[in-house]
């Protein structure tokens, strides 16, 4: 059943709810324009494949009146189901129920669930909705919190973890889609933080609304997806659709009937704007980005070449529009904000076992007293996610790749086991006119262009770096497809163990 179909189903069912004089939670919900915590598990799951658990687990407090309450699965309904046939597991809080608040039980619940999870090896999805910390549960409350933290942290790695916010989610609730791998938001009325807007000194909502899908999507980078609820839960399922569902078993493979030598010919004409190269490159030109929003000189998504899942990671300098136009110019740099990005991306692939693809062209470091603040130690830390990954990696010099920019983008230096170049690829120091003007200062026009040619073809060219064993091949940008395949087929059966440790500290 598509997307489209449940909708009209839930919206049919949903008014006969409504018209029997049946539960005012649905009609407040809807008068918000949002969804039920039990319609958003529906429209998530693959039709009638949802199995509640604790139902009729209820909360456990006596102050404040909460003794005569009756609260309907204490706020949060649990579960397990199926997304296209992969098993899941889903918790869906109700804001029609205290707000959707966080108690004790309510936690237990979430808490179970990730247990269930990691025992079966499957994914878990939060849908959020929530005022935060019940308050008249007190400490016991925020024991559950702490109990809900402490099943993600063991559960990191062990099995894909994704939140998607709907509406509130402050305070220590924010922790949640933090320690998540993946979170999406609704565009304009959920709302994410630690601090609201109105509690920091010199700001406020209207003025600065750090709460909400854009700020947390483009400044934070907390967020991965954003849009309306109906594209939220349809993203879930195309992205839990591309991962494995446990650190165990790699069962992110589909079929493929795109041609496996199929040409790129448009490639290098758009090798700027790398989310349309890896778009050519991908089964079906399916790209999947995640955190399109943050970090834009940095592209980081999910593609399947031969039905395989593979990350990529590449360098972008350009951005071009549906008619080809250039929209922004970031140059051929590393931002901070790109390589904190790449970092926690490469980790989640090597994690659970998704090969890795990059694409290289990059100059140099992004100048500014800003980035200069960040960008050694976040691009130590990209350095540091490449070269610990130990799933296969396959890196494609696609323009530039100067300085030590270059080394840090998966090259052969820091463990890459393949690397390819095109034609006209430029690997080394620095731009060959800039290296002669410093070998040849003082020296006329034509000396200098005498010897950025030389420097050039000895020192930067990719028949050089070829030579000299940095890359493995030179392609034509066209063939980019078939070569990469092969190459990931070839290393399907890598395996590689790296120094006995507790855990490195970058």
């Amino acid at each position: 059943m598509t997307t489209a179909e449940k909708l009209a189903q839930l919206d049919a069912h949903s008014a006969r709810v409504l018209r029997c004089g049946g539960p005012k939670a649905v009609e407040k919900q809807h008068a918000l324009g949002k969804r039920t915590a039990r319609e958003r598990i529906e429209l998530l799951m693959d039709t009638g494949t949802f199995t509640e658990v604790d139902r009729f687990v209820r909360h456990r407090c006596t102050a404040f009146g909460m003794g005569d309450k009756d609260i309907p699965a204490d706020g949060v309904v649990t579960g397990y189901g199926t997304v296209e046939g992969a098993l899941v597991y889903v918790y869906s809080q109700d804001a029609s129920v205290l707000g959707g608040s966080v108690g004790e039980m309510h936690a237990r619940k979430i808490a179970g669930l990730y247990d269930l999870a990691s025992k079966t090896g499957a994914p878990v999805i939060g849908l959020i909705d929530s005022t935060g910390l019940r308050l008249q549960e007190a400490t016991d409350a925020l024991n559950g919190f702490g109990e809900i933290y402490r099943k993600q942290a063991l559960a990191s790695g062990v099995v894909p973890q994704i939140t998607a916010v709907f509406g509130s989610c402050g305070g220590g609730l924010a922790l949640i889609p933090g320690l998540t791998d993946f979170t999406f938001m609704e565009s304009k009325k959920a709302k994410l933080f630690v601090n609201s807007p109105n509690a920091m000194e010199g700001s406020w909502t209207e003025k600065d609304d750090t709460s909400s899908a854009k700020f947390q999507s483009e400044e934070a980078g907390l967020v991965d997806f954003v849009g309306t609820e109906e594209e939220i839960l349809s993203q879930i399922r195309e992205l839990v659709c591309m991962i494995p569902g446990n650190n165990e078993e790699n069962d992110a493979y589909g079929e493929c009937e795109d041609d496996l030598n199929r040409d790129i010919a448009d490639a290098a004409g758009y090798n700027g704007d790398t989310t349309i190269v890896l778009s050519m490159l991908a089964d079906d030109q399916n790209f999947v980005e995640v955190k399109s929003a943050y970090g834009k000189d940095m592209v980081t998504g999910f593609l399947r070449l031969n039905g395989e899942t593979v990350g990529a990671v590449a360098n972008r300098s350009r951005i071009y529009d549906e008619e080809g136009k250039e929209t922004a110019n970031f140059g051929e740099v590393l931002s901070a904000a790109g390589c904190e990005k790449a970092a926690d991306f490469v980790n989640f692939c090597d994690a659970f076992s998704i090969p890795v693809l990059s694409l290289t062209d990059v100059a140099g470091y992004a100048a500014s007293k800003c980035e200069e603040k960040k960008i050694a130690k976040a691009a130590a830390k990209l350095t540091y996610a490449f070269a610990g990954a130990t799933v296969p990696k396959v890196n494609v010099v696609i323009g530039k790749a100067f300085g030590s920019a270059y080394t840090v983008m998966n090259s052969k230096a820091i463990g890459a086991d393949i690397t390819y170049a095109w034609p006209d690829a430029k690997i080394g120091t620095m731009d060959a006119k800039l290296a002669a003007k410093i070998i040849c200062d003082g020296q006329d026009a034509a000396a200098i262009d005498a010897c950025a040619a030389e420097y050039e073809a000895l020192q930067t060219s990719a028949e050089s770096a070829a030579q000299r064993g940095y890359v493995d091949q030179i392609i034509e940008a066209a063939d980019t497809r078939k070569y990469v395949i092969g190459a990931f087929e070839m290393l399907f059966t890598k395996r590689e163990d790296g120094p006995v440790r507790k855990h490195g500290t970058v």
